[in-house]
């Protein structure tokens, strides 16, 4: 548990549970929601060890340096810095991707929409605005005959997701296209998904400080957060096989408004499936 002479001989020694439990008081302190499961995976991650493992740890101490590092982190959560930036990554759909700055951090409720997409017959998938590669890289690794495109705007978001289709080892499955929508891609797609920017700019204000370290054209559209979904609804058919399924994420309020725009250009078989807490989230269509 070691980290560059913390241990040794007459060293300074901090008992781990008691500095997990002041990191808790400063974050509830702070209003920082959910701070002393924060604080133990900023230590976990200190170490080098697994949260879990934190419980029979608790009595052990840790060394000044250790210690040092892991108050910076904390400090960073306080300035409502994403945990999952403080240890570069975060957890979904049963795997690991790297995150930060460049890319939208990967939500549960998105799992949504790659159930949707497993429970239907796909061969290649197209993923719009893919950020850090989490749709279309776990669409990947449960297909394994499959392969995929995922685009986006922004270099930066694609060298994260090619970083994390190598982890992942699905690279060779896998092509990354700097793209505006449809603009830079060619080709027919069994399945279209998408997880667009989908909150209006007069919204922005009043989301969690943690969203203003994710970047802002990940976020909104700068209008009424429908603009992804009518370039998308314009031009998904020519980009998908007879029958094919595109699947859209969406907001709480937004699956009638979709929903409309699909019906409008030409999709059928619309539905909207509800998130675990009965939230509307998902638009699913089917080309003709």
């Amino acid at each position: 548990m070691s980290e560059g002479g913390d241990t040794a001989a007459g060293g300074t020694r901090f008992a781990l549970g008691d500095t997990l439990r002041e990191a808790a008081a400063y974050l509830a302190g702070q209003g920082v929601a959910g701070g002393a499961g924060d604080a133990r995976r900023l230590m976990a991650h200190v170490l080098g060890v697994e949260t879990a493992r934190l419980i029979v740890m608790a009595q052990d101490d840790i060394g000044a340096r250790q210690r040092d590092r892991f108050w910076h982190l904390v400090h960073r959560r306080a300035a409502r810095e994403p945990v999952s930036h403080l240890v570069g990554h975060r957890q979904f759909y049963g795997r690991r991707f790297a995150v930060g700055p460049d890319v939208l951090d990967p939500r549960p409720e998105t799992e949504i929409l790659i159930e949707a997409a497993l429970a239907q017959p796909f061969d290649t998938v197209l993923d719009l605005g893919t950020g850090s590669g989490a749709i279309v890289l776990t669409l990947l690794a449960e297909r394994p005959d499959a392969t995929g495109i995922g685009t986006d705007l922004s270099a930066r978001a694609l060298a994260v997701a090619a970083s994390n289709a190598r982890d992942l080892g699905v690279h060779s499955r896998c092509r990354f296209r700097q793209s505006d929508w449809f603009a830079n891609i060619d080709g027919a797609f069994g399945l279209i998904v998408s997880n667009p920017p989908y909150i209006a700019a007069d919204e922005m204000q009043g989301l969690a400080p943690e969203l203003t370290h994710e970047p802002r054209m990940a976020l909104t559209d700068e209008g009424d957060g429908l603009e992804a979904y009518r370039a998308i609804a314009a031009g998904a058919l020519a980009h998908l096989v007879a029958g094919g399924l595109l699947l859209l994420e969406i907001g709480p309020t937004q699956g009638g408004a979709v929903s409309r725009l699909l019906r409008l250009a030409g999709f059928h078989d619309i539905a909207i499936l509800p998130d675990l807490d009965g939230r509307d989230r998902v638009v699913r269509a089917r080309s003709g």
